[in-house]
Order: structure tokens, then sequence, then C-alpha cells
């Protein structure tokens, strides 16, 4: 069995003139943590937001702020982060030298750890790491800005994590991150996945938030029934 799905509205696509609306909207609308992408210009070819941001979400909702830190020497920033807010921090395998070290810093700072994998970074560079983290979100378009398509290959790496956390006899959270939508819902969840992370399709859903959300966890749930 998989373990619950997860809705995580990402507010990288909501307006920011209305962010704590956007958030509430969110909340009341059946998300179930609030997902904070952190973008420093470096590692992807973006710059987002920081720990101000974090502080602001955190004012207007109890739910959990998942903070993915695309951005290089994570370590030096995780304490602001968490300091603001954050209840589980997600760094990429692909910046951490010290991954094992990163991921003890984040606990004992009192937040779940979570490592990420871009799309084209195989699943066997987080084998020696998954006993040691919540969550493992595999990226499934290149990051860096919200909108892309979902790229079909990142199912059978989901699958591949799934079938390892099976082998560990862990309950591990599988995080996908792109694309994520009423259609690709079933599909990521199908293979695995148990926590979507949704922007677009939430926050610039012409049916509006609440029946967006309601509409991709419908698909998770199908999707859960065919695992």
């Amino acid at each position: 069995m998989l373990p619950a799905i997860r809705i995580a509205p990402s507010i990288l696509a909501a307006d920011f003139t209305r962010l704590g609306q956007h958030i509430a909207e969110a909340e009341a609308g059946g998300g179930d943590q609030i997902h904070i992408d952190v973008m420093d210009g470096r590692f992807v070819p973006n710059i987002t937001m920081g720990p101000l941001v974090v502080q602001a979400a955190r004012r207007a909702t109890a739910l959990p702020l998942d903070v993915h830190l695309m951005i290089v020497e994570p370590e030096r920033h995780i304490p602001a982060f968490i300091d603001a807010g954050a209840s589980n921090i997600t760094v990429h395998v692909e910046v951490c030298a010290h991954l094992h070290r990163v991921v003890q810093q984040i606990h004992q700072a009192g937040a779940a750890a979570s490592v990420a994998l871009n799309p084209h970074s195989p699943a066997c560079q987080i084998k020696e790491i998954l006993p040691f983290v919540d969550m493992v979100l595999v990226m499934t378009v290149n990051p860096g800005f919200g909108g892309q398509s979902f790229i079909d290959q990142m199912l059978l790496k989901i699958r591949e994590i799934r079938e390892m956390s099976r082998a560990l006899g862990k309950p591990l959270d599988i995080q996908v991150d792109g694309g994520i939508d009423a259609h690709t819902a079933q599909q990521v969840v199908a293979h695995g996945a148990n926590v979507l992370v949704v922007g677009t399709a939430v926050f610039g859903a012409a049916e509006g938030i609440q029946a967006s959300i309601a509409a991709i966890r419908a698909s998770a749930e199908s999707g859960k029934a065919k695992t």
C-alpha cells in the first residue's frame, strides 16, 4: 500500500499580490501542505523567494510548509528557512557533496529532511541515503520555471524508487513536481508517487482552486487503486 495521497499546492504559481488569500483558498480547498520553491539563479536559471516568504506563508496557514531548496550550498541557509517556519526541507543530490551531513543537519534543526533528483539523475544516486530521509522528490520537469510539460520517462524512475523503498521495508513518501494535473496525477500515483506538487493546474485553473484540487485528488486516488 502507498502512504496517503497528499496534494501540495505550489505558491510559485500563485498571485503574489494575493498570496495570503491564495494560500488560504488552497487550504480550504483541500490542500495538505504548501510547497515553496526557492531558487538562487545559480543551480537553476531563475531567482524566486527566501525565508521572508516562508515567514509570510507561515502566518497565512497552519499547514506544513514544504520548502524545496533549488540552491547551491543549501547547508548555509537551512537554519534560516527552518526558523522561518519550514516543516520539511528538500535538498538536491546534485549540489550536496556531503549529503548525509546535510540530512542530519535538517533533522537536528527539527524539520523533516528530503532529497530531490533532477530528470537526468538516476535513482541509484539515492540508494545509500534512502534509509535516512523522510521523502524523495522526483523532478518531472527540468527545475527552474513553472508551467512546463511532464516528462513521461520519469514514471519509470518513480516506480524504481518505490521498489527501493519497499525493499527497505520503509513507507517512504515519494513526491513529484512538474506538469502535475488531473491527467498526470493518476499516472504518477499508479507508478508509486503519493505527494503531488501542483502549481499552474491549481492557481491558474479556470474552474478555481477548490475544484482543481478536487479533480487532481480524484485522479490520484484512481491511480492508487492501480498500485
